[in-house]
């Protein structure tokens, strides 16, 4: 066996399943809070599509994906960022879903023939990242998002020596679990870093459509690269899904975007990683990618519970609106997540996720400790019963 698999830690949710076992609730009905699976309805849409291309099953996919499908993809990032017109050709692809094509680029990316490649990742994090970096070779390093800096990255945590080895870069913007969006300058820092010691940026904008103003969408990667004057996104790669945004996780459907001289090697890689898109998902995605009406309602519904949910835990918890995304990132009181997490449970039927599961020790400090992960995916009367109940508890 590959002896670097002795190296991947339990997964957040291994984690969680193993501190509330034999924990009996209370015969309440339960109210899951700790996984950020979507509970809305699947569009419409995207069912019609998938039924009326059921023809596609006959026939073996390219792993580049259908004309088709590249021209929505193209189209849709020029039009959610205002882009000059991407090359359907080159400058995307199609993935089986952001987690898949996450982990599958590392592999492509990183030359372990070099000595000591490090892998540069946010700090609490998306452990796929994690366990990318390590398979392919590489150590990851962490930068530390806390409190204290408004949640940003701290590039300066690493030393130039660190940032002469790293050959990739995880970005995620809006934050998985801070919701935090980086700002125009931050970008600057990373690209600044990125052209000096020539890395790679992948840039994991899964949550980018779920916002509070219609009229201030977050600022992505390819947005920021144009608006900086950056040559045709050197060393950058967009990935997004539809998981989150028309609510679809079941359909693994992705998409990733920018540098076309990566994408062409990236597409060199999956095509003998065998991980093809079938063409029945591909139509019901370009269904998807076309539509923003399901996507606008979406935003809307999750508005609704933002307003309703925050007010009411404020008094209990230290907990703000994020920037983005649909978690709340609450610290607990006397800052032990595994305790309160396990109490909570115990007590109310709630499962939330403790913070410190999403997040490694590094430079210090665990800065998911203390902090509590709710994802409010659920529909509106449980994820307020589910705020009614905590503020109970911790009364």
């Amino acid at each position: 066996m590959n002896p670097l698999l002795s190296r991947l830690q339990p997964y957040p949710f291994d984690r969680l399943r193993t501190l509330l076992a034999g924990v009996t609730p209370p015969a309440l009905g339960p109210i899951r809070l700790s996984i950020g699976e979507p509970q809305h309805a699947t569009p419409d849409l995207i069912r019609r599509a998938l039924v009326d291309h059921l023809d596609g099953l006959s026939s073996y996919p390219l792993t580049a994906g259908l004309d088709q499908m590249r021209e929505a993809l193209a189209a849709w990032f020029t039009r959610r960022y205002a882009l000059p017109r991407l090359d359907a050709a080159s400058e995307v692809l199609p993935v089986n879903g952001t987690r898949e094509a996450l982990f599958a680029f590392a592999q492509a990316v990183i030359d372990s023939s070099r000595p000591s490649p490090l892998v540069v990742c946010p700090n609490p994090f998306y452990q796929i990242y994690e366990g990318a970096a390590l398979l392919a070779g590489a150590e990851p390093v962490f930068l530390n998002q806390s409190a204290a800096n408004g949640f940003d990255l701290d590039l300066d945590s690493l030393s130039e020596e660190q940032w002469r080895r790293t050959q990739l870069m995880y970005v995620c913007s809006p934050g998985n679990p801070t919701g935090r969006v980086l700002t125009l300058d931050a970008w600057r820092a990373i690209f600044d870093r990125a052209d000096r010691h020539g890395f790679v940026i992948a840039s994991d904008e899964c949550y980018s459509e779920i916002y509070p103003d219609e009229a201030a969408p977050p600022l992505g990667a390819l947005e920021a690269a144009d608006r900086l004057g950056r040559d045709r996104f050197r060393n950058l790669v967009v990935f997004t899904s539809l998981s989150k945004r028309s609510n679809s996780p079941g359909l693994r459907s992705g998409a990733v975007a920018g540098d076309a001289a990566l994408l062409r090697q990236f597409l060199l890689y999956r095509t003998y990683h065998g991980c093809a898109m079938s063409p029945t998902v591909q139509h019901a995605s370009i269904a998807a990618w076309n539509d923003e009406a399901s996507v606008r309602d979406n935003r809307h519904r999750y508005r609704e519970k933002f307003a309703a949910v925050v007010p009411m835990l404020k008094p209990v918890l230290d907990v703000r609106d994020p920037d983005a995304a649909f978690y709340l990132w609450a610290r607990v009181p006397g800052d032990d997540d595994e305790r309160f997490a396990k109490e909570l449970f115990s007590a109310t039927h709630v499962t939330v996720l403790p913070g410190r599961y999403l997040a490694r020790e590094a430079h210090g400090l665990n800065p998911g400790r203390g902090y509590v992960r709710m994802a409010l995916v659920a529909d509106v009367r449980d994820c307020v019963e589910g705020a009614r109940r905590i503020l109970e508890f911790c009364h």
